[in-house]
């Protein structure tokens, strides 16, 4: 499959350029305003997708796009669980919101203690997640061929 015509390839990467940014903000904004990792996750997922439909892969790129968006979806989950468990190593409780800069000031970036670091943690496995499947689904085709 060689993709769709130019102007939805050209049409598709920017807006693909546009959604990947507004995602990054809604991951990096998520304690500030309505949002976060979940809807951030999702936004970057869609832009992906929005260029594999585009571009229109071949079976191999589909294959190892679906491997390194599996491998990244589970660092995600290793990084939110390495947060999740910092209070125990820091000797406190489960998930503590530890504030290295001291008392945050509000609406500013850095002024959630954990919860930016856990947005991102979040956004990384919901992103790749939501390719990954996409990926998957898309590969029954070429199951279907064999």
């Amino acid at each position: 499959m060689r993709g769709m015509s130019t102007i939805v390839q050209v049409v598709a990467r920017l807006l693909a350029g546009m959604l990947f940014l507004f995602g990054t903000y809604v991951v990096l904004h998520g304690h500030l305003t309505p949002g976060g990792g979940f809807a951030g996750g999702v936004l970057i997922a869609a832009a992906f997708i929005l260029m594999s439909l585009a571009s229109g892969s071949v079976e191999h790129a589909e294959r190892s796009s679906y491997t390194l968006s599996s491998v990244v979806e589970s660092l995600g989950g290793i990084l939110f669980l390495g947060l999740a468990l910092a209070g125990y190593v820091a000797g406190t409780h489960f998930f503590q919101n530890a504030t290295v800069y001291g008392v945050g000031t509000p609406l500013q970036l850095i002024s959630g203690g954990i919860i930016l670091p856990t947005n991102i943690a979040i956004g990384i496995k919901v992103g790749a997640g939501l390719f990954a499947m996409f990926l998957a689904l898309g590969a029954s085709r070429f199951v279907m061929k064999d």
